[in-house]
């Protein structure tokens, strides 16, 4: 485990690519299943070991996450996910270039259950729900651009359909850019900043790791 914090209230982790966030019928290995382990081991815990799960990364997306060692550090973190203060902060590399420098994207989106997809639909479609993010180029090379994103919702797969809806899919993304990234390459986003309060001290923290130094991110001077 990449531990880049521990008190007795939270646990911050950078989580690998194709890593899941929470245990599913796969039997994979998950980062809930790997911290609870760990927090065992090292502290020699007996029995359950308690950890929040307060946010989740999408299988192929790598960085930090943040979990909880306490149900009220739990309880006072998922209020600030609900109310947006928990600040999330990713790297994107996509194709092609974006209008401006910088920018907010607003759409509405519709997750549909059964095929596990999200699309851009009429913000009065029955189960739709605002997506909002505001990004900043920082990097370019040939086809490819470096955002960095600030998400300011969090919906499923947000990041890579409101950017593949406007032909910037992300590389290596083959849900959403089929036809641009070919089968076997990794999806280019990674979860890079967290900023929280701390549940009980009342601090602000920010948590930051970096991406691996592999194609396509060591293109980008990060």
């Amino acid at each position: 485990m990449n531990i880049l914090y521990e008190d007795n209230h939270i646990i911050v982790a950078k989580k690998d690519v194709n890593i899941l966030s929470q245990a599913d019928n796969t039997n994979d290995n998950d980062m809930l299943s790997m911290v609870k382990k760990y927090i065992k081991e090292k502290h020699d815990k007996p029995g359950n070991v308690y950890l929040g799960l307060v946010h989740r990364l999408d299988r192929p997306v790598g960085g930090c996450m943040v979990f909880a060692k306490t149900s009220k550090a739990a309880s006072r973190l998922s209020e600030q996910v609900r109310n947006r203060s928990f600040e999330k902060t990713y790297l994107a590399i996509i194709r092609g270039t974006v209008e401006g420098i910088s920018g907010t994207l607003k759409d509405y989106l519709y997750k549909d259950v059964k095929t596990n997809m999200s699309r851009v639909v009429d913000k009065n479609f029955k189960g739709a729900k605002q997506a909002i993010l505001d990004y900043e180029v920082i990097g370019y090379d040939k086809n490819l651009s470096l955002v960095k994103i600030k998400l300011k919702t969090g919906r499923p797969h947000q990041i890579r359909v409101q950017f593949a809806s406007r032909g910037n899919a992300l590389y290596g993304d083959q849900r959403y850019g089929e036809d641009v990234n070919q089968h076997g390459q990794q999806i280019a986003l990674w979860s890079y900043e967290m900023g929280i309060m701390h549940p009980t001290l009342k601090e602000d923290m920010k948590f930051r790791c970096m991406p691996p130094n592999e194609y396509p991110w060591n293109l980008f001077d990060i």
